[in-house]
């Protein structure tokens, strides 16, 4: 088997930034679209309560769709390469977010982004494993840094487009006659800010799969472990149980959906349905481990690993989606925040902060330590998410300028973990195991973002107040890395 060569190498890496890229601005298009499509979809003023709450049910929904994603996704690129998966994945998520367009009742919304999720997290996971396996170990901190780096240039992407569409939103309904659109559609499109055409604009990335599965190579330590028999472990009766752990988080959504539920019956459902959820997103790796005959010491240290992946992952993605992603429906209540270029403006200033924190994350972690820059993370973004919320009164400036510290801040994150989670797993598991712990840690986020409703009406609606509280989070990131073994200088496992 001949290595894969730099032309190789160079279009992997190419293929899965743009991914990353395409991956990102689909996750900005909700938080910039969520107030004026929730505001249609629900009727004429819905109130700031229905809103919260539907905003927090479709971002949920997203979540779980991602860590889904990531599982299933992951355990196809196990089985059948990481090429192959990842331009499936690409195409999941490119024509469920153009779908969304057509949306015409909110859970439609959180249906579409649920099922465009799928393929969002399972590319993070494909491409990761991809990247990693056909570079030399010595490149792996830049690497890991771009990789976060062109995640967050999507929402830059995303926000430009945003910002483009209100410099010439009076002119776009006559372009899209003129394209031979009916006016009727033409005008569908671009009202209530666009929201439609933003989403549609999310189809694009679809023909990225067209590049991926041409040209891109397949990883040889894959095709390796595939030679040796370790892929015929894999067995799609697994997938039973992600399935089964799919619907109780979906469960779990439902009963934090805004109906008249009881409290106690809210919270016992949950503690259920968060178990069943892990169980059967850990199924089908505690299935191959058992198959594939491997050491009692080895499937409970790679089990554990997983686990451990998700609370690292789950920790700064509960920061990043019950935190800092609300301050896009804050800045509309706040003096000045109503101006149209608000949202796309802080989603550019906070989205490249994100990108330069992603690249930095990464290669401090190279530096210094990936245990030691974890931890200094967490507790430089729940200073930095505390001061943001308590001490920006109105939309100016400074307010734009502390989100993108934020963004810098709390981002870096994303930077680190795709430096880190490769290290933790085998070739074989690799794209399973990560792909379980980045994701996994989106359920960890939807169960919180569930709750920013309660504590909004807690806090009589004070987003400063209740992301204040979420911030938090971070202090349990501390404690979760004094049990993480330190990988710097290690290769990758084989």
């Amino acid at each position: 088997m001949t290595a894969v060569s730099a032309r190789g190498r160079t279009l992997a890496l190419i293929a899965a930034l743009l991914g990353w890229m395409f991956d990102g601005m689909e996750m900005g298009l909700f938080p910039l679209v969520a107030r004026p499509a929730l505001g249609e979809l629900l009727g004429l003023a819905p109130g700031e309560g229905k809103v919260a709450t539907w905003y927090g049910v479709v971002t949920a929904a997203f979540l779980i769709g991602a860590a889904t994603g990531g599982v299933v996704f992951g355990w196809l690129g196990d089985k059948l390469g990481r090429v192959r998966a990842m331009t499936l994945s690409v195409l999941v998520y490119s024509l469920c977010s153009g779908l969304s367009a057509a949306s015409a009742e909110p859970w439609q919304f959180a249906v579409l982004r649920f099922l465009g999720a799928l393929g969002m997290g399972g590319e993070w996971a494909l491409g990761v494993a991809l990247v990693m396996e056909v570079w030399p170990n010595a490149s792996r901190a830049w690497l890991a840094g771009l990789i976060g780096a062109f995640g967050n240039l999507g929402y830059v992407l995303c926000g430009l487009i945003g910002f483009s569409f209100n410099r010439v939103g009076g002119e776009l309904p006559g372009w899209l006659e003129s394209a031979g659109l009916p006016a009727a559609w033409a005008d569908t499109l671009t009202a209530h800010e666009r929201w439609r055409l933003l989403m549609l604009a999310g189809a694009v990335p679809a023909l990225l799969t067209l590049l991926i599965r041409l040209f891109v190579p397949e990883s040889q330590r894959w095709e390796r472990e595939k030679e040796a028999g370790a892929a015929s472990f894999w067995s799609s009766r697994d997938l039973l149980g992600v399935l089964l752990g799919a619907a109780a988080a979906g469960g779990v959504v439902v009963l934090w959906a805004g109906l008249d539920i009881p409290l106690a019956v809210r919270l016992v459902g949950s503690a259920a349905g968060f178990a069943v959820v892990l169980l059967g997103y850990l199924y089908p790796a505690w299935r191959y481990l058992d198959r594939a005959g491997l050491p009692t010491e080895v499937r409970r240290r790679t089990l554990g690993r997983m686990l451990l992946a998700a609370g690292l992952s789950g920790v700064p993605l509960l920061g990043t989606w019950a935190g800092l992603m609300w301050m896009y429906q804050w800045v509309g209540k706040l003096p000045g925040g109503t101006h149209p270029d608000a949202r796309p403006v802080l989603q550019i200033v906070s989205a490249l902060g994100a990108a330069f924190g992603c690249v930095a994350g990464a290669v401090l972690g190279n530096v210094f330590g990936r245990r030691a820059v974890y931890a200094g993370l967490c507790a430089l973004s729940l200073a930095t998410m505390v001061g943001f919320y308590r001490l920006n009164t109105e939309y100016n400036t400074a307010f734009v300028l502390s989100a993108g510290l934020l963004g810098t801040l709390s981002a870096a994150f994303y930077g680190w973990l795709p430096l880190y989670l490769p290290e933790l797993f085998p070739t074989a598991v690799r794209a399973t195991g990560q792909g379980f712990g980045f994701n996994f840690g989106r359920i960890i986020a939807a169960a919180g973002n569930l709750q920013m409703a309660n504590l909004l009406a807690l806090f009589d609606n004070d987003y400063g107040k209740a992301c204040s509280v979420v911030a938090g989070v971070y202090c349990l990131g501390v404690v979760l890395i004094c049990f993480s073994p330190e990988t710097k200088g290690k290769p990758l496992p084989e």
